[in-house]
């Protein structure tokens, strides 16, 4: 079993925040895409730890994120929102009905549908948010769409690299 204390959770927040500000926010795709990996610390948080803390250290990684983006507390509201029903994207994605909860247990289809659908409502809520215009439905349905994937794809690599399926 990991053994995650407050500090640790604090430098893996640290590490994210710069990856995705000094690394992740200067790669575009296509002419406007950047992939977004911060989420992560909200998907492959331990599910038995201290809803409260967990809570409040998604609305920090949100708000740090904001706070170099100057975005007005998206991220902290999007981040935090995720945080809030990630054991319901869960179970509704893994379809499972008991209280324990393991990445372990899965099988690979269902963590990438638990990572990929994780990730969409993310960027379904930040860019709606950022952009709330209906006349630009579609364009930002298609924005969320093709970022949520390249996001997945960075998501996958990270998770793979840091072998979580198999430690959290």
């Amino acid at each position: 079993m990991i053994s995650r204390t407050l500090f640790t959770d604090i430098l893996i927040m640290i590490f994210l925040v710069a990856l995705q500000i000094f690394v992740l926010n200067r790669i575009t795709l296509f002419g406007k895409y950047t992939p977004v990996l911060y989420p992560v610390f909200v998907m492959f948080y331990p599910f038995f730890r201290n809803k409260f803390q967990f809570l409040a250290l998604s609305f920090l990684i949100g708000l740090s994120i904001d706070a170099f983006l100057y975005s007005w507390g998206i991220n902290a509201l999007a981040t935090t929102l995720i945080a809030y029903f990630r054991t319901l994207i869960f179970r509704t994605s893994t379809d499972t009905s008991t209280d324990f909860f393991s990445f372990q247990s899965l099988q690979w289809g269902q963590f990438l549908l638990f990572l990929f659908s994780s990730i969409f409502l993310h960027q379904l809520l930040v860019q709606y948010i950022e952009f709330f215009k209906f006349s630009r439905f579609f364009e930002i349905l298609f924005n969320v769409l093709v970022t949520s994937v390249i996001s997945f794809i960075f998501i996958v690599i990270y998770a793979l690299i840091f072998k979580i399926k198999q430690k959290v």
